[in-house]
């Protein structure tokens, strides 16, 4: 087990674990005997859930919208009361509707979506955190915070805008979350940053049935988030079957770029500097 809060009889609490990541989280977590509480929208999803957990697992289910913090605040409640504090908290629920920055048509793109994008995708995780960590800190074990963030979230590329600022201050809130936490007395809980590729959920499914080829599954995200937190990894930045690490280091760097380099915002995507981007993503080098 790659850190001493996966161990059976500890407690972990999972937002968005009906289905996808958090299901497959649950699964592996199980399997060590820890005691789980999934938390979702739905009760029948939630109930189905803990269906396809072994028999013997000790699990809590309790349908919540984690946008609200009195919701959140239930939940830690019936945690406290079930189990005690947790051992590991991951805030891993999002959703992902289309928006655009102009806003208008359609009505996704209003301010209603953009807040509930925001509602769900930010507040969720400082719900999530504020609420646990006050006694996942005063018990003292060894204890972690596992926020789901997105590459989306770092290169922030064109379209899903309201989901890419949501998942920019993911990242963040749990860059800041780590060093509050490191440099707390006595503290023995730590955050890590799930940045994950391609991943095959209902989130990115779009009517698919079968899992495309260039997509992980939510199983091995799962394994390499776990080997990453072995590792002692903060950013746990996961490839895909399309996308490799240098890959992804590249398009995070020329992002960065942008600023230093002073081009035109986005310029990835910026005609006039297309060229230029591809042979850096060939190359490693090169700029414009």
């Amino acid at each position: 087990m790659p850190h001493p809060a996966f161990s059976a009889s500890r407690v972990a609490v999972i937002t968005g674990g009906a289905s996808g990541i958090g299901l497959a989280a649950a699964k592996r977590f199980a399997g060590w005997g820890m005691r789980l509480c999934l938390v979702d929208l739905e009760p029948d999803r939630l109930q189905a859930a803990a269906g396809e957990l072994p028999v013997a697992a000790d699990v809590l289910t309790v349908a919540a919208d984690v946008s609200r913090v009195d919701e959140i605040v239930r939940v830690r409640d019936a945690v406290l009361a079930r189990f005690g504090a947790p051992d590991v908290l991951m805030n891993n629920a999002g959703i992902q509707p289309a928006s655009t920055a102009i806003g208008g048509e359609p009505a996704q793109s209003g301010s209603q979506a953009w807040a509930r994008i925001i509602d769900v995708n930010m507040w969720g995780v400082v719900h999530g955190a504020q609420s646990f960590l006050p006694a996942m800190i005063a018990h003292g074990r060894p204890a972690l915070v596992i926020n789901t963030g997105s590459k989306q979230g770092i290169t922030t590329p064109p379209g899903n805008a309201a989901y890419n600022v949501s998942k920019a201050a993911v990242k963040v809130f749990t860059e800041t979350l780590q060093h509050e936490l490191r440099n707390a007395p006595g503290c023995q809980v730590g955050a890590h940053l799930l940045i994950p590729g391609f991943v095959f959920t209902g989130l990115t499914a779009n009517g698919r049935t079968e899992k495309p080829a260039a997509a992980w599954t939510s199983e091995q995200t799962v394994d390499f988030m776990l080997a990453a937190i072995e590792r002692g990894d903060f950013y746990i930045l996961c490839p895909d079957n399309d996308v490799d690490r240098p890959t992804d280091e590249r398009r995070m760097l020329w992002a960065i770029g942008d600023i230093v380099q002073n081009r035109p915002p986005l310029s990835r995507w910026h005609p006039a500097h297309a060229e230029a981007f591809n042979r850096f993503l060939q190359t490693g080098s090169g700029s414009s």
